[in-house]
């Protein structure tokens, strides 16, 4: 008999999420269903290691894979190319200047597969954004946004949902300056959710779920680091580190 999933009443207290260990094995990672984006519900699912995903002609679906692909801010692997990009000065960086526009650019730059980023969705990060849960860092060339990459920031994890580029190297370019402000303020690992070849050459690695959790459970019991530092730089004065 196929378990049955878990139906979330927007009612319900906005932590009533089950055990992931109810997550179906086919599709990876679905544990529930319904409830609602709230501010409250988002932050708790996080914390779980939950992410709501789904397109418009389906109710709010969440899921928490396993294993889970993640990167750790010290392991990023930057290749000889990205580096000359980074030297070129071809782009400047931001952070928080434009966070509505670069969900935007995700949810278009997905637009003939259908996207996640409905506008509900939209609604609701960029609602997490107005509070200082979520953040955006943005890649300009000539005063264009061209790249960028947003998330959800809980204690010492960053949470990455999606990144679009218009220019080689651009959403790059925006990961690279993540990943240093990740290290300035002590964030330990950034969330990618699920594997794919692309993450694999930055240095992305996977975890079973329930070391994921652990880890969750040690990291977001830090207060959020503040403030991000909101200052634009060309991408060679970004203080990039070895890894």
């Amino acid at each position: 008999m196929s378990p049955e999933l878990h139906w979330l009443d927007p009612a319900e207290p906005p932590d009533r999420f089950p055990d992931s260990r109810y997550a179906l094995i086919d599709p990876d990672g679905l544990l529930a269903v319904g409830g609602d984006l709230s501010i409250e519900r988002l932050l708790a699912a996080y914390r779980c290691g939950i992410f709501p995903w789904y397109q418009d002609d389906q109710p709010i679906l969440w899921w928490t894979p396993d294993p889970r692909t993640v990167l750790i801010p010290r392991e990023m692997h930057i290749s000889r190319s990205l580096q000359r990009t980074l030297r070129r000065d071809t782009f400047t960086v931001s952070v928080d200047r434009d966070f509505a526009a670069v969900i935007a650019a995700c949810a278009a730059d997905r637009g003939k597969t259908g996207t996640w980023i409905t506008a509900e969705m939209q609604a609701a990060y960029c609602a997490l954004h107005a509070l200082g849960h979520a953040h955006s860092i943005e890649t300009w060339q000539d005063g264009e946004l061209v790249g960028g990459v947003y998330g959800v920031n809980i204690g010492r994890v960053f949470f990455g949902e999606s990144m679009f580029s218009r220019r080689s190297d651009a959403s790059k370019v925006a990961l690279v300056r993540l990943v240093e402000l990740c290290r300035e303020l002590a964030i330990g690992v950034i969330d990618c959710q699920l594997a794919s070849a692309h993450l694999a050459t930055l240095g992305a690695r996977s975890l079973p779920r329930r070391e994921f959790e652990t880890l969750l459970r040690a990291l977001t019991s830090y207060a959020d680091p503040q403030p991000w530092p909101r200052d634009p730089m060309r991408t060679s004065e970004i203080p990039v580190e070895a890894a």
